[in-house]
């Protein structure tokens, strides 16, 4: 692309924004690519980009780049794609439960507490042994849409209500914070009205540093849907044994697996194989 060429992308919304290089080669980054083999290939992309290409067929270009020297890449998909193909209920909550364990916190799950007024169906409390967090847990099986306002509005009510009614001797457990737990991204008035109500949030590029995706890298917690040969019963399978990341299903005995899942084991041996090289790929991104 020469000098001052300015390259417009059309975003998932159709809305459009500057090509971002360095944007491309943090994603090969993430995505197993040391970073001189990430800058050619964003070199590369930009190079090769036209007036109004989609962020889809960029991912296509970089998966296509990526394949031709790690042939370990023909396992996986996208981060996002993987993370909006998981169930609601219970694969991301369990997800969910997994991550914040790993970060330190002491987790329950599906928990129905009583407040001042109403009763609540809890989707995690988590404990960092300063703060008891009543969690909410929002999956999206859209990967490019926003979480809104109203969700961080529901939050702070039901919050609300299990302080006053811990106050009231309803319930026992003594919650100081709320916390939103996402796979989506969060819109600016959500994020806003978090920060000044003091809600916690994990979404899919916030905060930045402890985004969703900086702590699957960080923890080496990638979900089983990473996987590009997943299909949709196994999915479920493996997901109602409670198997729901790529380290799980690497580390559960096969004898185990075979027991919880009644997943065939020809089936079980190849996803533990692909889930093996992908775990091994993203070791290697942190230890160069």
């Amino acid at each position: 692309m020469p000098s001052g060429r300015v390259i417009n992308v059309t975003k998932f919304d159709g809305s459009l924004q500057p090509l971002d290089r360095a944007k491309i080669a943090r994603t090969c980054v993430r995505m197993g690519a040391d970073p001189a083999f990430a800058e050619q290939i964003a070199a590369r992309i930009e190079a090769d980009a036209y007036e109004g290409i989609t962020t889809k067929r960029i991912m296509q270009m970089i998966f296509s780049s990526l394949r031709r020297r790690m042939p370990e890449m023909r396992h996986r998909i996208d981060m996002r794609t993987a993370m909006a193909m998981m169930r609601p209920k219970p694969d991301f909550e369990l997800f969910a439960a997994q991550l914040l364990r790993a970060y330190g916190y002491r987790t329950q799950s599906n928990r129905i507490i009583r407040g001042r007024y109403v009763e609540h169906e809890i989707d995690a409390i988590a404990e960092n042994g300063k703060d008891v967090f009543y969690v909410e847990v929002k999956h999206h099986v859209n990967a490019h849409t926003f979480m809104g306002v109203d969700v961080a509005l529901q939050a702070r009510a039901t919050f609300e209500d299990l302080v006053d009614g811990h106050k009231d001797g309803m319930n026992r457990i003594p919650f100081t914070k709320a916390m939103l737990f996402t796979n989506a991204k969060m819109s600016d008035h959500a994020m806003r009205y978090a920060d000044g109500r003091g809600i916690r949030y994990i979404s899919w590029d916030a905060p930045e540093g402890r985004s969703l995706g900086d702590i699957i890298d960080e923890c080496s917690l990638y979900p089983i849907t990473l996987m590009r040969d997943l299909d949709s019963g196994t999915q479920a399978m493996l997901g109602d044994a409670g198997i729901v990341t790529l380290l799980q299903l690497v580390d559960t005995p096969e004898p185990e697996l075979l027991r919880r899942t009644h997943v065939r084991k020809d089936i079980l041996r190849m996803l533990v194989h692909a889930a093996s090289e992908l775990l091994n790929m993203g070791r290697n991104v942190r230890n160069p």
